[in-house]
């Protein structure tokens, strides 16, 4: 068991039976009385987020992950398989708890995969992938007195806010924190 004034961003414990994992954490002092904290959480095997409060002497159970390197393969309906690179088992995880990381994978793709207690639970993306541009509109730049910008789709069906001058077929290095454009490579 762990206090819950120990939990931060991307830890993950068990709730009445539930598997989650912290999105957000704030720790909120009022005047009077115990501390709050505020978290947003998302359930590991469905996918959904919530927001939950705790006071501060609450206690939660912690969990002990697995990790395995894995590489993405592909998808089948809502099912995205993986091989993990030691033993070669293909685990596959369902696309709602996967959320909106499903727009970063590209086949043969190595991330990391969690595993509790044999279940696979999440993937962890690398920081950077680079993605080729499918669609991209003909700008043109004009009198703009700041940057202009566009929105390009990648192979994967992203959309990325990029700068004028990136073209259909050109590869571009996306950050899977926040979505953004980084450079052409």
């Amino acid at each position: 068991m762990i206090s819950v004034t120990e939990l931060r961003k991307n830890v993950t414990f068990e709730l009445d039976g539930q598997l989650y994992r912290v999105l957000e954490y704030e720790h909120y002092k009022p005047g009077r009385g115990n501390a709050i904290i505020r978290t947003k959480l998302r359930n590991l095997r469905t996918g959904a987020t919530l927001e939950r409060n705790f006071l501060s002497g609450d206690r939660v159970q912690d969990v002990r992950l697995d990790h395995h390197t894995v590489q993405y393969l592909y998808h089948d309906g809502d099912l995205y398989y993986f091989m993990d690179v030691e033993t070669y088992e293909q685990p596959a995880l369902n696309a709602e708890v996967l959320g909106d990381a499903v727009k970063f994978l590209k086949e043969g793709v190595t991330l990391d995969l969690s595993l509790y207690q044999g279940e696979p639970i999440d993937i962890e993306l690398p920081v950077t992938v680079d993605m080729v541009v499918t669609e991209a509109p003909l700008a043109i730049a004009g009198d703009t007195a700041t940057g202009a910008t566009k929105t390009v789709t990648t192979e994967t069906g992203l959309k990325v806010t990029v700068p004028l001058f990136v073209n259909e077929g050109d590869v571009i290095r996306v950050d899977t924190r926040t979505g953004e454009y980084l450079t052409r490579v």
